[in-house]
């Protein structure tokens, strides 16, 4: 008697499964909970870089809607994404790395330590993570790197939107203080307006120094205060709970994160 062969469930998303194509597969094959990292200000000259880790909940991710590449959405349409992401969210965890330890230890260093930082953030922890662009080692759990992942898993991209807007947020906040740079409107990126403002006025304590484009300017020559040299302030202009704001006690060299501390759903 002929024994018909077993037919495993295929592991591979069809390019028609949509944004919550690759967390389906995944649950498939055991991983229910899959956390996506992103992070948002890398090629900025001035700012934070903020990284963030978002675990969908698997029962409701599929009302997620078209989030996908958050750089692409209108300033307006990523705050509402934001609020979508929040309540639909099992678990995030963000974490805010300013520019003097960029300076000090290296953009990708700072990257990659804000993905893992971000990862150990989130309570309950996931079986699986999504990261966007390049593996990231250590993080202790199965993971898959994806090119343009914030375009195609619903939990990179997320993750995408919750960095952005937690740094566009911040951006805003550093334009009161230092309006002569129009933060609020290039959000730190060496656009030509911000260029010729760095350059007439020097950099301020925002301003990444081991960037070419800033390094070569003569320091804060107009003897701006060096106070807060991260440029957050205590009264959390992101809307989110601060998590060990000064960074003592934890080791936290990195800056401050943010985080939701019950890991409840939102």
């Amino acid at each position: 008697m002929l024994v018909p062969p077993v037919r495993h469930p295929g592991y591979t998303p069809r390019r028609a499964a949509g944004l919550t194509g690759y967390e389906r597969v995944l649950a498939r094959a055991g991983f229910a909970q899959v956390a996506g990292i992103d992070e948002a200000g890398r090629g900025a000259c001035a700012g934070p870089l903020v990284v963030a880790a978002v675990m969908l909940d698997p029962r409701r991710r599929s009302a997620i809607g078209d989030i996908a590449d958050s750089k692409s959405l209108t300033a307006a349409i990523r705050e509402e994404a934001y609020k979508q992401v929040m309540a639909l969210a099992l678990a995030w965890h963000v974490v805010v790395i300013p520019p003097g330890e960029i300076d000090r230890t290296g953009l990708h260093v700072c990257n990659v330590a804000g993905m893992r930082r971000a990862l150990a953030g989130l309570s309950p922890q996931p079986q699986y993570v999504l990261t966007d662009g390049f593996p990231v080692r250590g993080l202790g759990l199965p993971a898959l790197a994806m090119w343009k992942g914030d375009e195609v898993a619903a939990c990179v991209a997320a993750a995408s939107v919750v960095a952005k807007v937690t740094r566009d947020r911040l951006m805003n906040d550093l334009h009161t203080r230092y309006p002569m740079y129009g933060f609020a409107r290039h959000k730190g990126y060496s656009t030509r307006g911000h260029m010729r403002a760095l350059t007439t006025y020097g950099p301020c304590p925002e301003h990444r120094l081991s960037f070419a484009n800033v390094g070569g300017v003569a320091r804060d020559p107009m003897g701006l205060e060096a106070g807060d040299p991260a440029g957050l302030e205590l009264h959390d202009p992101a809307g989110l709970e601060l998590h060990d704001p000064t960074g003592l006690g934890t080791g936290d060299p990195a800056g401050l994160e943010l985080h939701n501390p019950t890991g409840l759903e939102n």
